[in-house]
């Protein structure tokens, strides 16, 4: 850009700044205010970056802003402004264009920028621009901390900027032609660094303690600094070559005179005896041209080996898409006093500098204190500084900070990081290869120098080195990271250094790997494997599967095997048993069936120690009611509770039906649910090495070798050794039997300078001799090469063809007989148009082959072309297809509702009658939200007792224990959330379907407590707990409950709105007795719920509790010792229509009361008929003390009666009350009174005095 084209504003601005006479630059008066404009400027330039554009052909920063800071340094107003000014007009081009531009117009102004930096770090090539630099740093670095001002600090910050600016910016490839140990820019910026001192204080800052915040800066300038640098270079420099470089440059040497002296032979051999003019035309027989004549050839003889078919054709363009990645610029050695200087850096910032500094920046980006992308400089830094290390007389305590199993980690992460984002963010895919193949360079010098360790004369070393290798060879993930950057390579993302680096890294690692293997007997490593469950029916039979002679066998065995134990488990089965899922959407307190149903399968499988240690896990889980036993239980008491849970009939999810669930015909496919299992195994390298038996890995290799005589022989002898391990130590040398392998054999042995590759031509003859030896006896062998082969193609092609119907995928398919098939296509036709809902489920019976599944009949008569799709024949589902109900059916359904809400069996009444069919779940929640129900256990099936029942005619010659016994639920313990189990079973049955049978639990718990505990011990009342509670101190916290109950009631009475409400304890002396086990039981006698999980703190009064409720808990919390007094002699004078709580007194009096509690019942049911037990005996529902419904009880007409109540053989910890809680306590409170919500933990007998007279 000229500069009569600059703006005349900038260009005013630009004049005001001063002008240089000979060496002198004079400032005008106006100098600081101009450049402050030409910051405002720069702030407001636009897309194209105009302003930028016409200082930098300007030439402002040469011929101003330099001459300023060099100078006018003195004027530190003015020096910080042209510091601001520089640092924005160097920032690189790729920061102020976002990214390079794909529009032609906006890439010219691209270059055009990227052009005037390249000639500002020209003219900063200069030791007195440093020298002004170091000497202000130097400065300002002097002053402590509590000196500095946030001005300097800001000027510190902007130096190590610009230098870092002036450094970034790329060299002229048109104008920097130079040779090697010529100076370039760069090296010449380098030197004057070097001159001025700022090295030494970039090494300052990298290992002051005070100067940690700069370390960041510092790393980047470093980094910068040894841009085109490599590290054996550095090392070698000033040295002598030793013998080992001049043998190797000898070898270079040789095989370059060999070749060129191999093409002079070719080309006398093809020069003719005759003049060119007499080369004569020739026939190729055999060889068809364009037409049906053969090709005539114009030309010598001695040429027509070089003949192809594609001479004079367009070279086919390939798509922008599908090209290589191409290669970063190389390397190029600087001048020998640059190199000599970066030498001595290096050995200085390792030994003062490298550890603390690599430490502040791996802390910072693990703290995300970095900018994005921030890591590279820290990956370039390991890989640099190690291999510096490495070559310079290894030292590992130089580099101890990367030296790490954290650095390891840290690398794989990235490398899994950067190739997921090479994936998804395509239009940036190049970039993140690049930083991928950063990280990979970074991970090989970490196994570079572990190796180094190994070899080291340190014991203390080489003992580390074998810690690192045993933790790298053990994981999973470093083990295998290799494998897949092979099988994952796309040679249009990643450039073909990076796979060499790969496969040198890949050579290496397998090195290290086989020689640590080699020096132990066996080597266990940990292995992740993927689990799938597929979606099958149980195998293993239940306990009503197994007949009982086959149960006492199973029950034989487990109780042998445990009391060989003495009970005892050992510490692998305690900790590894665990009884429920935490990762499952189920609710934990109902995994509690599930967690039954587990120690039953145990049981089963006669794995007697697991299901112990199982039952002691569910008991710390669920200790609720002892389901599980007691705390304290005894040996003897769990092997009898073990063989209960073994004979109980428990429920199980049904299993998956035979039906069609696949889409597309993919019959094969079944559900899958997949969960990684990690465990140790021993460690086989030879199969380890099978891994890399695949085409997706050996490609790889061969496009690397195609360029063999571009690659070094160390790369070579990587890709050799490689192929030499899958064709020889595996013997799976038909994997390289393809077309463009033996091609490039063929180059390779055709090569004038083959005698430079003897590994490669030894091993190219030893594969094409077992081809041709295997083709002598396989006529297909040539075939075959036209295609990559999997390791089960190529053992085919060696071994032998398996016929159409061996393999093990043709027996997994049912064969079907043309007999068969005929009786399938006739029944089919015969049922077609019979408008049956599922033409499967009426074929299966009728066919001659009753084996057949439905999976196999829908897979036949697709194959048979009777349906076009699996979809046409899919089993559809109850219910699944009614979503919607109409006002028809919601008419339909409440008068079902009004119909049989009276009998004992609502929700099984109404599937029967309901027209639209729907599941059992489905009906329950459209009750719910009619508001016909307010609780679903309301639907429940009630359970009546049966005077019928043989046996009870005989009651009066039973004993106590014998008829109580018999009675209808038992009078033992049922577990908290007995309901809720029913209740899940009730969602998952299918219609039509009763729920005839208990909870599993509850039914062994039964027979455990019946023989376990006698009936003589009984609960205490409520009353007796309020007692209890208050001569324990505990008067406060029982007003303060009373309180919230009636409160809450006065606030549903008021505005209608029933919600749970939290009890929130806002004294010491209420959160005291809030966490008190005998204040708790209190709450949940009186229906209060307490936390459902984890994400619930308080207790809560239960939306379903009414007003009359509240109050009628409140008033019994009120009872004082008086009222408690008077109570105890209700079993002599009953209050009529009241029910009696009796509270145990003494052995004496319980056994009394007992015996007039089984007279009163034993003379009702002699008196009593069977039809009339309905209408006189009522037993209390089990309802839960967290969510129980609100029942209203019906007008009784019955003027008179007394209750006598049965206490069950509970504790008073586990055993709630059931009573009633209205408002009145009259004669007539039955009316309208509701029972409170309470657990049933005992029954009533109801018994009409009216009868009793």
């Amino acid at each position: 850009m000229d500069l009569y084209v600059m703006n005349c504003e900038l260009l005013a601005t630009c004049s005001a700044l001063g002008y240089l006479e000979g060496d002198t630059y004079h400032k005008e008066p106006d100098c600081l205010e101009s450049v402050k404009d030409l910051i405002r400027y720069l702030r407001h330039e636009d897309d194209t970056r105009d302003t930028r554009q016409q200082l930098g052909a300007g030439q402002i920063l040469q011929n101003d802003l330099l001459p300023i800071i060099t100078q006018h340094s003195q004027d530190k107003s003015l020096f910080d402004a042209c510091i601001r000014l520089m640092v924005n007009l160097t920032q690189p081009a790729l920061l102020c264009f976002g990214k390079v531009p794909d529009d032609p117009t906006v890439r010219h102004h691209f270059l055009e920028v990227v052009s005037y930096l390249q000639a500002y770090k020209e003219a900063f090539a200069n030791e007195k621009v440093f020298g002004v630099l170091s000497e202000t740093l130097y400065t300002l670095l002097q002053l402590d901390w509590e000196q500095r001002q946030e001005e300097d600090n800001l000027l510190i910050e902007r130096i190590l900027l610009l230098v870092r600016n002036v450094l970034h910016v790329p060299a002229d490839p048109y104008e920097e032609k130079n040779v090697d140990d010529d100076a370039s820019v760069h090296d010449k910026l380098l030197w004057a660094i070097h001159m001025s001192g700022l090295d030494d204080l970039i090494k300052f800052l990298a290992s002051a303690q005070s100067e940690q915040q700069w370390s960041m800066h510092v790393l980047e300038v470093i980094s910068l600094m040894f841009r085109d640098q490599t590290p054996e270079l550095l090392v070698s420099a000033g040295q002598a070559r030793s013998a080992q470089e001049k043998q190797r440059d000898a070898q270079e040497l040789e095989a370059l005179r060999q070749k060129e002296q191999a093409e002079k032979r070719s080309r006398t051999l093809q020069r003719g005896t005759r003049h060119s003019r007499f080369g004569g035309s020739y026939v190729v027989q055999g060889l068809k041209s364009i037409g049906e004549k053969d090709v005539i050839y114009h030309r010598g003889l001695h040429n027509f080996k070089n003949y192809t078919h594609d001479e004079g054709k367009a070279v086919r363009r390939v798509p922008k898409r599908k090209l290589h990645a191409r290669d970063s610029e190389g390397k190029r050695r600087s001048a020998l006093n640059v190199r000599l200087f970066l030498r001595e850096f290096c050995m200085d910032f390792l030994e003062n500098c490298y550890n603390r500094l690599m430490y502040l920046v791996k802390e910072g980006l693990i703290r995300e204190q970095a900018q994005q992308h921030d890591e590279t400089y820290y990956l370039w830094a390991l890989s640099f500084f190690m291999a510096f290390n490495r070559g310079n007389g290894f030292r590992a305590d130089l580099v101890s900070e990367t030296m790490s199993i954290r650095a390891f980690h840290f690398i794989e992460r990235n490398i899994t990081n950067y190739y997921e984002m090479m994936l998804t963010d395509r239009k940036e895919a190049s970039s993140w290869s690049r930083r991928m193949h950063l990280a990979l360079k970074a991970y090989q010098e970490l196994l570079l120098t572990v190796n180094e360790m190994d070899r080291s004369r340190d014991e203390d070393i080489r003992q580390s080195a074998n810690v690192i290798k045993s933790n790298i060879f053990y994981l999973m993930e470093y083990r295998e990271i290799f494998l897949t950057l092979l099988r994952k390579f796309d040679e249009t993302k990643q450039p073909r250094t990076f796979l060499r680096d790969l496969v040198e890294s890949t050579h290496l690692f397998l090195r290290m790997l086989e020689r640590f293997c080699k020096g132990r007997n066996n080597l266990v490593v940990q292995r992740k494997r993927v689990k799938r469950k597929k979606s099958k029916g149980r195998k293993n039979p239940t306990a009503a599967e197994t007949t009982p002679e086959e149960l006492e066998e199973t029950w034989g065995a487990v109780a042998e095997e445990l009391r060989a134990t003495s009970f005892q488990l050992s510490e692998a089965l305690t900790e590894g048993a665990v009884p429920f899922d935490a990762a499952s959407e189920t609710p934990l307190e109902e995994q509690r069936t599930e967690a039954m149903v587990r120690v039953q399968d145990t049981l089963l499988n006669r794995l007697g120690p697991e299901a112990l240690g199982l039952l002691r896990a569910a008991r710390e889980v669920w200790p609720e009611g002892d389901v599980f036993g007691s705390a304290d239980v005894e040996p003897e008491e769990e092997l009898e509770l073990l063989k209960q849970i073994l004979i109980a009939n428990l429920p199980r999810p049904p299993p998956p039906e035979p039906g069609m669930e696949e889409e597309d015909g993919e019959l094969e496919e079944e559900e899958e649910l997949e969960s990684v299992r990690v465990s140790e195994t021993e460690f086989n390298f030879l199969d380890f090495i099978k891994r890399f038996a695949n085409p997706n890995v050996v490609r790889p290799y061969l496009l690397l070798l195609r360029s063999y005589s571009q690659n070094s022989p160390h790369t070579n002898h990587c890709i050799t050794r490689m192929l030499h391990r899958l064709a020889v130590d595996l013997k799976m040398d038909a994997l390289l039997f393809q077309l463009s392998v033996f091609c490039l054999f063929n180059k390779i042995l055709g090569d004038p300078a083959s005698t430079a590759y003897k590994e490669l031509v030894t091993f190219a003859k030893f594969v094409l001799n077992r081809f041709f030896a295997l083709a002598a006896k396989n006529n297909k062998a040539f075939v075959e090469l036209l295609f990559w082969k999997s390791v089960g193609a190529a053992r085919e092609m060696t071994e032998g063809y398996s016929k159409p119907g061996e393999g093990e995928e043709s027996n997994k398919k049912a064969k079907w007989t043309p007999e068969e098939e005929d009786e399938l296509r006739t029944l089919y036709e015969e049922h077609r148009d019979s408008e049956v809902p599922d033409i499967v489920e009426t074929l299966l019976p009728l066919l001659s082959n009753t084996t057949r599944t439905r999976r196999q009949v829908v897979a036949q008569l697709v194959a048979m072309g009777l349906v076009d799709s699996v979809k046409d024949l899919k089993k559809q589902r109850k219910g699944t297809r009614i979503v919607l109900w109409t006002e028809e059916q919601e008419e339909e359904l409440q008068m079902l509702f009004e119909e049989f809400r009276d009998s004992d069996d609502v929700l099984g009444n109404i599937l029967k009658k309901v027209t639209a069919k729907r599941s059992r779940a489905r009906m329950v929640e459209k009750l719910l939200s009619m508001g016909l129900v307010s609780d679903r256990r309301e639907l429940h099936k009630k359970r009546r007792r049966n005077p019928n029942a043989p046996g009870k005619s005989a009651a009066m010659g039973m004993t106590e224990e014998e008829f109580l016994a018999h009675l209808p639920g038992g009078l033992t313990e049922e577990p908290m959330d007995e309901e809720e189990e029913e209740e899940e079973e009730d969602e998952e049955e299918s219609e039509g379907e009763e729920l005839e049978r208990q909870a599993p639990a509850a039914r062994g718990r039964k027979s455990w407590r019946a023989e376990r505990e006698s009936m003589v011990e009984k609960n205490a009342s409520l009353r007796t707990m309020v007692y209890t509670l208050r001569q324990e101190g505990m008067s406060g916290p029982l007003l303060w409950l009373q309180n919230c109950l009636n409160r809450t009631a006065d606030h549903r009475e008021e505005e209608g709105l029933f919600q749970p409400v939290p009890i929130v304890p806002l004294t010491e002396e209420n959160e005291d007795a809030m966490e008190k086990k005998s204040f708790q039981r209190l709450l949940r006698k009186i229906g209060v719920r307490a936390p459902a999980d984890e994400q619930e703190s308080f207790w809560r009064i239960p939306a379903q509790m009414r007003p009359s409720q509240l109050r009628g808990a409140a008033e019994v919390l009120s009872h004082s010792q008086d009222a408690l007094a008077a109570g105890a002699e209700e079993w002599e004078q009953p209050t009529p229509g009241s029910p009696i709580q009796e509270q145990q007194q003494g052995e004496a009096d319980s056994h009394e009361q007992r015996a007039q509690a089984l007279r009163a019942l034993l003379l009702a049911r002699k008196m009593k008929q069977p039809s009339a037990s309905a209408e006189h005996t009522d037993f209390t529902p089990v309802e839960d003390s967290d969510s129980a419904p609100q029942r209203s009880s019906e007008k009784k007409t019955s003027t008179k009666r007394s209750r006598v109540v049965l206490d069950s053989d509970e504790d008073e910890e586990d055993s709630p009350l059931t009573m009633d809680l209205g408002a009145d306590g009259g004669a007539d409170s039955d009316t309208d009174a509701h029972s409170a919500p309470a657990k049933r933990k005992r029954q009533r007998v109801l018994i009409d005095d009216d009868e009793d007279d």
